[in-house]
């Protein structure tokens, strides 16, 4: 039976595993990371846990394996592996990737034994040229679209959208509007958080609030463009085929994006700050209401230049002080806040709960689902915390807001993990959100359980779950901590004799 062998499970490597995971062949994974070889033995995949990747471990088992992968992400790892493959294997095709931080002569002797060589360094200067092109070609690509849509042009934010999404959309609305189109500024959800209202109301935002349920309204555009977030019917409401034409976003995404023009810049802390680049490169001076709402969207998604900042926030930052109306900024940071928001912070104080450094609290029924983000902010100041999830249910979806301080985890990573599988998650390293549809544990009357202790059953184990396995310094050992999947819940939901009647 041909067999496949991959040195390494990093995220390289794990995109080769689940590409070569068919079944058509015997697998075999060879790695140092003990976590991840737990999670790659539940997939039903081969492993063995080393840190010798030379002659005798290759040869542990009698294969001859017709392919052989080697991408750890260690360059001399991956060069020694490789050369014991190509003289072990020598009739075997050798795909090696070099790992970041290579040199030229670890680069030369992996491609002296390497069928194909991956050079992610390499990868990403070529995909970057391809995409977007050095700064002056990038504006006269984005011209070039925007001159070619020749119509009305839907700028498109995330769901629920913040600062700095609605800034950077009015900012994209305006150089849209200077190539010739006509502009609506869009979203869907709502804008409830007291601060955004603010920020919309003071600034005269002229807005669209897109209905879910109203696909003809879609067919009145003649092109879209995406901001704060990359792809359609993902943190949006658009149809997932629908075709974009311009995406401009700094958050990493997870899969490739197609659009006809697509910038992605993640080094940097918000997408305000690549639109301020684009008016600056072509020369176009803010209006005060836009670099207003850009100053303010450069704050906040950099939590006041503290979360993720980078130097070109800084200086979009600076220039935009210089415009910007400072009274208007300090109307909108301290609006009045409504009780509801109160309570349910109140009741995420309430209902806390602690596994190591982690703090998880599950609020209920709730209107606002804003006030998840503040209430998951305020318990991130607690002694001892360094990570907190809050959720609640609105309107049959479970919304999850989570918050990180000097944790050694990903967020965003660790929520797409968790709940990617049954809804929507996504965001940076130290604050992250998710969306879980109820389905049916909202449609089960008979449930012998309340909705509220399954919803928090799943939720909480989900995220604990992946929390350990990324990071025992934040868990540490959890004991006595009841482990059910969601299908387990879910038949939990029914009488025991329910099975009879089905």
């Amino acid at each position: 039976m041909p067999s496949r062998l991959v040195v390494g499970a990093g995220s390289t490597a794990r995109a080769i595993i689940d590409a070569v995971s068919d079944g058509h062949g015997e697998l075999w994974v060879l790695t140092d990371d003990e976590h991840r070889a737990e999670t790659l033995r539940e997939d039903g995949v081969s492993v063995t846990v080393t840190d010798e990747f030379g002659r005798a471990t290759m040869r542990e088992r009698d294969i001859a394996p017709v392919t052989v992968a080697v991408a750890s992400d260690d360059p001399s790892v991956n060069v020694a592996a490789a050369e014991t493959a190509a003289e072990l294997f020598p009739d075997a095709f050798r795909l090696c990737y070099t790992g970041y931080g290579a040199t030229d002569s670890q680069r030369d002797r992996l491609d002296a034994v390497a069928d194909r060589l991956v050079d992610p360094e390499a990868v990403l200067t070529e995909r970057l040229r391809e995409s977007v092109g050095e700064p002056g070609s990038r504006i006269r690509n984005l011209r070039g679209v925007l001159r070619d849509i020749d119509g009305h042009l839907a700028v498109v934010t995330h769901d629920n959208p913040d600062p700095d999404a609605i800034a950077s959309a009015v900012a994209l609305g305006e150089l849209a509007a200077r190539a010739g189109c006509e502009v609506s500024l869009c979203y869907y959800g709502d804008i409830s958080h007291q601060e955004n209202r603010a920020f919309v109301n003071l600034l005269e935002y002229d807005l669209v609030n897109l209905d879910a349920d109203d696909a003809a309204a879609l067919e009145t555009y003649d092109g879209f463009a995406l901001v704060d977030h990359s792809r359609p019917g993902v943190n949006d409401q658009l149809p997932e085929d629908l075709p974009i034409d311009i995406v401009i976003d700094h958050h990493p995404p997870r899969l490739p994006v197609e659009a006809r023009y697509v910038d992605l810049r993640s080094g940097v802390g918000a997408t305000s700050t690549l639109l301020v680049d684009y008016f600056e490169r072509l020369g176009v001076e803010l209006p005060e209401h836009i670099a207003t709402g850009l100053l303010f969207g450069i704050r906040v998604d950099t939590k006041d230049f503290r979360r993720e900042v980078s130097a070109e926030d800084f200086l979009a930052a600076a220039q935009l002080v210089e415009r910007a109306d400072m009274d208007a900024l300090q109307r909108i940071e301290n609006p009045s806040v409504s009780g509801e928001t109160l309570s349910i912070i109140g009741r995420a104080i309430d209902n806390r709960e602690e596994e190591g450094s982690v703090l998880l609290s599950c609020v209920g029924e709730l209107s606002d689902r804003d006030a998840l983000a503040q209430a998951a902010d305020r318990l991130l100041d607690l002694e001892g915390i360094h990570a907190t999830m809050v959720y609640g249910v609105l309107d049959g979806t479970i919304f999850v807001s989570a918050r990180a301080r000097g944790a050694d985890i990903d967020l965003g990573e660790a929520l797409r993990d968790a709940f990617g599988q049954i809804g929507s998650a996504g965001g940076h390293a130290d604050m992250a959100g998710a969306q879980i549809a109820l389905g049916v544990l909202d449609g089960v009357d008979d449930r012998e359980e309340p909705l509220h202790s399954i919803v928090k059953s799943v939720v909480n184990d989900r995220f604990l779950d992946v929390v350990q396995s990324r990071s025992h310094r934040l868990l540490g050992r959890i004991d006595g901590r009841t482990e059910f999947g969601l299908d387990e819940y879910v038949k939990r939901l029914r009488p025991a004799d329910d099975n009879e009647r089905s």
